[in-house]
């Protein structure tokens, strides 16, 4: 009986153990889809770092914050003009000054202008993932920025009355005022 007993409980901690794994692994998938369902494009970029994640087990290692992932962080962040964190909201150069200080350790200037002096510039036909990417959207060079993200796509802070999103740079209106790109060097060994 007592042996009974003891298979029983063996029986018990193994169902609940198996358990609070499944359950760990569906909190991280619920969060994933959470955040992914209103913002398809977002979902695929995101998705090679969910499967990391999941590769890793539940509880894998954190990693440093990329610029790409950070500024992804604060999609549907409403813009405001001069604004610099999350909690007031984002101008396009205070989206990336915020994003580059929090994964790179990189203090940048406060106006879009200045920052397209950092780095060291980049070809068009060259642009990785993390790169800045300058255009002239109020007559003047470098009036706007934003984070390059690949397959020719950028995150930014656009305009009054609008919010942290994604924009293709091959459609009319980008692909008229696009006017260069940097790209960043980190001061940690976060990457970009």
């Amino acid at each position: 009986m007592a042996s009974a007993l003891a298979l029983t409980g063996c029986a018990a901690n193994q169902n609940a153990q198996q358990q609070a794994e499944n359950s760990a692994h569906l909190f991280i998938r619920d969060s994933y889809l959470s955040k992914t369902k209103s913002d398809p494009l977002g979902a695929y970029l995101a998705s090679r770092d969910f499967n990391r994640a999941l590769a890793g087990g539940a509880y894998s290692e954190p990693r440093t914050p990329t610029l790409v992932g950070t500024a992804l962080g604060f999609l549907g962040v409403k813009y405001k003009y001069g604004g610099e964190s999350p909690n007031t909201g984002f101008d396009c150069s205070g989206l990336v000054s915020y994003a580059a200080e929090k994964s790179l350790g990189l203090k940048l200037p406060r106006r879009s202008a200045d920052i397209a002096r950092q780095g060291i510039s980049v070809k068009r036909s060259e642009l990785k993932r993390g790169d800045l990417v300058f255009f002239n959207t109020r007559g003047s060079r470098f009036s706007h920025v934003g984070i390059y993200l690949g397959d020719h796509k950028f995150v930014h802070a656009p305009r009054t009355g609008a919010v942290v999103r994604i924009e293709d740079m091959n459609i009319a209106y980008w692909k008229k005022r696009y006017n260069g790109a940097r790209r960043l060097v980190a001061t940690n060994t976060a990457s970009k």
